[in-house]
């Protein structure tokens, strides 16, 4: 018997891969929760070891296989983690955040659209009073990005909604697909305390089971490869920075050795037989090398050692012929260049995906068309970001407004927005739609071709558009007359 209790009926809104509403007569809403409409049923849907090159989909793998695969998630995150240590990456991550959250006109992080203002006004009590999504979507953003998953678990209670949200490492929660033989598309979540290496407190479990709409799972839905899982936006420099950074130690190692410069002191040894040249040359170097010194107060007496001498000098006996002590100077390494650092830096910004000149790392741009386009391509990056970002807030408010009683339309009839940073991005859809309406201002004006043509072709409207704008336009024609006939004569046409 199906159970009509209140989580049991929220069990079951979450137990298939869409929401589905309709939504005024003849339109349907549809909410994809598990993002099954790109990447479920897919031939590359398997999970990959980045280690031991395991390839089983989720449901194939034997339950070693499973931990295994697990444990080796866990390795990344602790790739990810030394990855944020670094200087460029951890700049890279807060870019990320920042671009992404940018406040619009209106002072807004999230911008909220619904045409009952009911259930605007719940939403924005939601995000802004119980998630204060103006401070948390910060970091929520920053470790999805880092980890390619972030979790957050909902407090629900009935009547009331969303009342908190907590993140939950990503380290302690696995995501489980196909668990269910009745029904395929059941997800659910575990967190297993002890995947972090941590022991739980008395009396309480390791592990806990959690319903699909008890946890908000923002994924970068990037790469197949890794589902159910995202993909880290890290894990395209991952290997470059361990060369970066192996190359990096390297060069400063050598600097460090070969940069000192050296002397090198040939000892005239004379007629010292060869069994005593090696006596002979020690005395020599105790006496350059170190100094005696009293210590006047203790009277003690010691040998310091003398700074102005190098371990790293050489000392070679000579003898015969000419030869007298000589004293010589071995040049340190010369700064040639760090055109293989340089090689590698550059891979990790491609990997990264954001532009140097935003790192500080691009002093060689002159104008401002290089770093125009550069703005508009990572724009689109961010666009990326945004929008898994809304796609699991409109989830949580789903949830909230469910909680609250609404089952119908208005269940999925509002749209959320995060506002793109690029001034230019904004500016180039301003402009294409500027030369549009000129051109078919300058049709119109020439007589050159109907007002139908210049609708389809030019803005791609169709029949029902054109006529639904066409009466729009008659209508603020009626405005205009109206308000011009209250103000030249006092009295409203209309009435």
């Amino acid at each position: 018997m199906a159970d009509k209790s209140f989580f049991g009926r929220l069990q079951t809104l979450f137990s298939t891969n869409a929401v589905v509403r309709r939504v005024g007569t003849n339109k349907l809403k549809v909410i994809d929760v598990n993002k099954a409409q790109s990447n479920s049923g897919l031939a590359t849907n398997k999970l990959v070891d980045r280690y031991t090159k395991l390839h089983a989909s989720s449901t194939q793998m034997t339950y070693n296989q499973y931990q295994t695969f697990q444990q080796q998630r866990i390795t990344l995150f602790t790739d990810y983690e030394s990855m944020d240590e670094d200087s460029i990456i951890s700049s890279a991550l807060d870019i990320y955040a920042d671009e992404s959250t940018i406040k619009n006109e209106f002072d807004q992080v999230l911008a909220i659209n619904c045409q009952d203002q009911d259930v605007q006004k719940i939403l924005h009590n939601l995000f802004y009073d119980v998630l204060n999504i103006e401070f948390n979507l910060w970091p929520w953003v920053r470790n999805m990005c880092k980890y390619g998953d972030f979790y957050l678990k909902l407090d629900i209670t009935e009547k009331l909604g969303v009342t908190n949200a907590q993140p939950i490492s990503t380290y302690e929660m696995c995501r489980e697909e196909g668990t269910d033989p009745d029904n395929a598309e059941y997800v659910k979540f575990v967190h297993d305390v002890s995947m972090a290496g941590q022991s739980s407190a008395a009396g309480m479990q390791s592990k806990t089971d959690l319903e699909n709409y008890e946890v908000a799972h923002f994924r970068m839905l990037s790469d197949t490869n890794f589902l159910p899982y995202g993909k880290s936006m890290l894990e395209g420099a991952r290997k470059v920075w361990k060369q970066l950074t192996l190359m990096e130690d390297a060069m400063l190692i050598h600097r460090i050795m070969r940069a000192p410069e050296k002397r090198v002191f040939k000892i005239d040894i004379g007629n010292i037989p060869p069994a005593e040249v090696d006596n002979y040359m020690q005395q020599v170097i105790n006496k350059m090398k170190k100094v005696p010194y009293v210590d006047q107060t203790t009277g003690q007496y010691n040998l310091k050692f003398n700074m102005q001498n190098m371990l790293e000098d050489f000392y070679l006996p000579v003898r015969g012929g000419q030869s007298g002590t000589e004293i010589d100077s071995l040049s340190g390494m010369e700064f040639t260049g760090i055109e293989d650092v340089d090689y590698l830096k550059n891979k990790i910004f491609a990997g990264l995906k954001v532009p140097k000149a935003f790192l500080g790392y691009d002093e060689t741009t002159e104008g401002k068309a290089t770093l125009a386009a550069e703005d508009v391509r990572f724009a689109r990056t961010i666009e990326r970001i945004q929008r898994i970002v809304v796609s699991e807030l409109t989830k949580i408010a789903i949830v909230h407004l469910y909680s609250q009683g609404y089952t119908d339309e208005n269940l999925v009839n509002f749209e959320l927005g995060l506002t793109n940073s690029s001034t230019i991005y904004q500016q180039e859809k301003v402009s294409l739609w500027s030369e549009k309406i000129s051109l078919a201002d300058s049709m119109k004006d020439n007589k050159m071709l109907s007002e139908d043509w210049i609708y389809k072709n030019i803005f791609n409207m169709s029949d029902k558009e054109i006529k639904v704008q066409q009466a729009q336009v008659i209508k603020d024609q009626e405005g205009v007359f109206r308000k011009m006939k209250m103000s030249e004569e006092g009295e409203d046409p209309a009435k």
